[in-house]
């Protein structure tokens, strides 16, 4: 984790101006604070180990592709292959077909290669022969010069000069550990420490002499910076008609031109006793992850996050940041939950009204809660209505309030670390860099136009007909939301059908809602799983169809549709039973009905009990769901993958050989779905059920070791994609901390028992005396066929009482109250803490000083590459619709 920085020296007013920024830094300067001040540069040698080498030993491979050529090349052989049961002719057309298929993938498979080649990539390939084909390993190198371009399109941030990171600030652990009289942080990550940092900036050919070599070369690239400029080649480049959108290695790999393409892992992550040991194979990035990181012994340690910002990338990294951060916040929440789940015992002893359900229950009887059900007692309850006091006692109403302002603080907190991992990892001005266009969107366009801003001529989408595309997903999604709410019905038709002979068996009839409640949950889990994993694929599909321009904002349209269908799929029956069920039930003789059938009342121990046990069903059942999809998953493509490619085994296989038998990483879509409607558990409903943020940080803690296994043992490296932020999901997470403050409202105002022993306590029986009686109603006269009582306040003549009315005022009058007073803290928390740190601003700020400082024009430049397009080093022609940096005086259109 990385702490905030900060400084005891007060440097005076900020300003904007060049001397007062210069005044800052000759200030900094006489004062010698090492917050300030940027100290003596490290003298450190930047490595740049060829884990993954061509044959000769030295060239790097920077990225792998891999084709499978089949044994059967002769329509004879093909016609041999087809299934007998058709007969010649057809079997002939069939093989032509076949043929001409194959002859297709040779052609574009050719015409990739031969443009790769023509754009200046190094290839070799590496044949494996198996039972069924030859698999051709294609190793790709980007030579230094093209690397050049390309990191100056990219805009990739190099370092200048390397500085003593040494941060001296006590955090909270370390004065507790001072308390404890510990000398060493358990918590501390094992990984190797950096006792320096890479002060960046963005790379100019022309400036190349100012930044930092390694062994190599003049300049240092990381290998995730290379592997990445080669995915941007790979992408766009054409291997046919590009109006027909044959362009980029994703379109051949979906046409299985290509079986894969991935970058290569550094070594393998396991020590072979039988090999031998050196420097190079024992301390490789992979290994060193996986020995402090992705084991779940490791679960109580801080996460190596540089570590994984170097291998995996800022986007990767950043999850786990935000996942650790939320894993440690979630630490206080359980705490605290627990503490008032067993509140509930202490409040179970002397609670009177539990105890009268036991007494004189056993003299009350109660109406049928449905037109088929007996009458019963209401000691039938009994031991329902005392567990139902752990859930819905005072002290819940204190941890809604606590979970709320927790909610909204964890959000501010994550605001704060978040900018200080993007100051440490050069990432404050990545948005004003991150502005190209889709791959797919350069495939698709229609038009060509001039970009406003650039003036450089780029695909165009017209937005007017992408308006009526949306309009066509909203309609879609109105569709599905639909069927949700159509099965929530069926689930409700269900409970009631199915609890009717249950209520008829003497020996099931007080367990005849638990188990239709409890069965009801379980299959809208299953309906839920899903329904979900249909709607995402119709989402992407209607995503793609939509045309979105930049990849940031396809991945938010995405990202949206599919959070509100997940959300209304999940939530709709716990909204359900929170605020519908057995508010309009009726009265005996008066009661509401929907398709002819009774509307459910709540089932023992009340509608909050009855939601807790459904919170808890839907949340525990689909977390271990997910996980033990996420553990068996990978396995089985793994299995897949070698079943289908079958490379005979060797007693020493190649990296390249290694990764193709992983499965390919999905991204982080799911993984930050899944936590993001686990936040949505943990506080919307968190009055209902205390230890939901105890599961969540069980959950967790498997979690982040869970998902670091399956990036460093079990699937192929992915790309390591840049970025600044979680994106859109952080404005999901605030939407959900404020819907927390409101539904945690109505929850104890209209669902729990708290207001209506309030009233009753100010009223009539501080003791709570004669509470259980007085919830119930006398069934009007000639109603029913024996005398009997139901939940209500209501006067023997079906009319509701005064307490009725004024309980509904002060139901009323807490909500607004109970929202006012949260978001009231909300706020004041909001504006005492700032989202960035005075003492980080001002680092930030004279860094920049710096590094104007570094870079600023000398006559003794080197010299300047000339134009790219007048090298003999080619480029593909799409390549200029994906660049954002340096605007050329004259544009050409697509031929």
């Amino acid at each position: 984790m990385f702490d905030p920085i900060e400084s005891d020296v007060i440097y005076g007013p900020l300003d904007e101006s060049e001397e007062a920024v210069a005044a800052a830094n000759e200030l900094a300067e006489k004062n010698d604070d090492p917050d300030m001040q940027m100290s003596e540069p490290v003298q450190v040698q930047l490595l740049d180990d060829c884990y993954n080498c061509f044959n000769d030993g030295k060239t790097k491979i920077d990225y792998i592709l891999v084709y499978e050529d089949k044994r059967t090349t002769t329509i004879d052989e093909l016609m041999i292959s087809l299934p007998s049961t058709v007969n010649n002719d057809e079997n002939e057309k069939l093989a032509i077909a076949l043929q001409k298929q194959k002859d297709r993938h040779r052609l574009f498979k050719r015409r990739f290669l031969s443009n790769l080649s023509k754009i200046g990539l190094l290839m070799e390939t590496d044949v494996r022969e198996s039972d069924r084909s030859f698999v051709y390993f294609i190793k790709i190198h980007i030579p230094w010069s093209l690397l050049l371009k390309y990191a100056e399109d990219l805009n990739f941030r190099v370092p200048i000069r390397a500085v003593n990171n040494y941060n001296s600030t006590i955090t909270f652990v370390d004065r507790l550990l001072r308390l404890l009289h510990l000398s060493h942080n358990p918590f501390l990550s094992e990984a190797p420490k950096r006792y320096y940092d890479l002060f960046t900036s963005i790379f100019e050919i022309s400036k190349q002499d100012r930044f930092m070599g390694d062994n190599h070369f003049p300049v240092h690239f990381t290998n995730t910076q290379r592997s990445f400029a080669v995915h941007e080649i790979l992408e766009t480049t054409p291997f046919g008609r590009t109006e027909k959108g044959e362009i980029g290695i994703d379109r051949l790999i979906r046409e299985r031109v290509f079986q894969a393409a991935y970058p290569l892992h550094e070594g393998d992550y396991r020590f072979d006793a039988t090999e031998q040991q050196t420097p190079l194979n024992e301390n490789n990035p992979r290994r060193i992850l996986y020995d402090t990181w992705a084991r779940y012994r490791l679960f109580y340690k801080y996460q190596p996050l540089d570590l994984i910002r170097d291998y995996f990338g800022e986007k990767v990294s950043l999850y786990f940041a935000w996942l650790g951060l939320y894993t440690t916040w979630l630490l206080p929440a359980s705490l605290v939950g627990v503490f008032v789940f067993c509140f509930g015992f202490i409040y179970l002893s002397n609670n009177i009204p539990a105890q009268d359900v036991c007494t004189i229950g056993q003299n009350i009887t109660m109406c049928p809660i449905c037109d088929a059900c007996p009458y019963w007692q209401l000691s039938d309850i009994c031991s329902y209505a005392r567990l139902g006091v752990f859930v819905d006692h005072p002290g819940t109403v204190f941890y809604a309030i606590f979970m709320s302002f927790w909610a909204v603080t964890f959000l501010k907190r994550w605001k704060q670390k978040n900018t200080a991992i993007t100051h440490r990892w050069d990432l404050m001005e990545f948005e004003e860099e991150e502005n190209r266009p889709r791959p797919e969107f350069v495939i698709r366009a229609s038009t060509v136009e001039k970009n406003p801003v650039t003036g450089i001529l780029e695909p165009y989408f017209p937005a007017a007909t992408r308006r009526y595309r949306i309009l066509s997903g909203i309609i879609i999604l109105s569709v599905m939301i639909c069927m949700v709410i159509i099965f929530i019905v069926a689930i409700i038709i269900y409970r009631i059908i199915i609890s009717i002979p249950l209520f008829r068996s003497q020996d099931l009839r007080q367990y005849a809602l638990s188990v239709a409640s409890i069965s009801g949950a379980v299959i809208n889990l299953i309906i839920i799983m899903v329904l979900g994993r249909l709607y995402e694929i119709i989402a992407y599909k209607l995503t793609q169809w939509e045309m979105h321009r930049t990849q940031t904002d396809f991945d938010n349209n995405f990202t949206i549709k599919v959070f509100i269908f997940q959300f209304i799929n999940i939530y709709s029956s716990i909204f359900y039973i929170a605020f519908v069920k057995g508010k309009a039930v009726g009265y005996p003789g008066h009661y509401v009905t929907i398709l002819g059938l009774r509307q459910e009342e709540c089932g023992q121990g009340g509608c909050l009990m009855e939601l807790a046990i459904q919170l808890a069903i839907i949340m525990i059942g689909k977390q271990a769901m997910s996980n033990i999809q996420e553990v068996m998953w990978p396995k089985i493509l793994v299995l897949y993958q070698r079943w289908q490619v079958s490379i005979p085994k060797t007693k020493c296989t190649t990296q390249w050989e290694d990764d193709f038998k992983y499965s390919e990483f999905g991204g982080l879509f799911q993984e930050y779905l899944e936590m993001v409607l686990q936040f949505g558990f943990i506080t919307i409903f968190v009055a209902a059920f205390p230890l939901a943020p105890l599961f969540a940080l069980f959950n967790n803690w498997i979690e982040i070791r869970l998902d670091a296994k399956k990036l460093v043992c079990e699937t192929r490296r992915p790309i390591a994609f840049r970025s600044s932020t979680i994106g859109i999901w952080f404005n999901i997470l605030q939407i959900l901390a404020y819907l927390a403050i409101v539904a945690n409202a109505f929850i104890i105002a209209f669902t729990s028992e708290f207001l209506p022993k309030i009233l009753y306590q100010y009223t009539i029986n501080w003791e709570l005396i004669g509470y259980t009686k007085f919830t119930l109603a006398q069934a009007p006269m000639n109603t029913t066929s024996i005398e009997c009582m139901y939940r209500d306040f209501r006067d023997p003549n079906g009319i509701l009482t005064v307490f009725f009315w004024k309980l509904l005022a002060l139901r009323l009058f807490f909500v607004i109250l109970f929202e006012h007073i949260v978001f009231v803290l909300c706020r004041l928390t909001d504006a005492i803490i700032d989202d960035i740190p005075e003492s980080l601003s001002i680092k930030i700020r004279r860094e920049k000083y710096l590094a104007k400082r570094a870079l600023q024009n000398s006559s003794n430049f080197n010299q300047i590459f000339e134009d790219p397009e007048e090298e003999n080093t080619s480029r593909s022609k799409l390549t200029r619709f994906f660049r954002t940096s340096k605007a050329k005086t004259t544009a050409t259109t697509v031929e």
